[in-house]
């Protein structure tokens, strides 16, 4: 990791996901393997649904464009998780 620490990487994207709020979701970045952890989770938590998870590499934080592309990856990643939370839907073999 060129650009700092692991834990200095922690605390960027922390600081980052700081600026996202919502009434459904909790983030919280986390020290992954040469890499950072994003965790997302239903605030309060729900039984039955699982905290969604996705990485950032280093050079992606390092990039001058990081909060543009956590932005877009963490709508992605909010799209895929909202998905997945669908108990039944026509598509979805019960």
């Amino acid at each position: 990791m060129s650009g700092g620490s692991l834990s200095d990487m922690v605390e960027k994207v922390g600081r980052e996901l700081a600026g996202y709020e919502h009434p459904l979701f909790h983030f919280e970045a986390q020290p992954g393997n040469d890499c950072v952890g994003v965790e997302i989770r239903f605030d309060p938590p729900r039984e039955g649904f699982h905290d969604y998870k996705f990485q950032v590499r280093p050079r992606e934080i390092e990039h001058s464009q990081f909060p543009w592309t956590l932005q877009k990856q963490l709508y992605d990643c909010l799209h895929d998780y909202i998905i997945e939370t669908f108990t039944r839907n026509p598509q979805r073999e019960n």
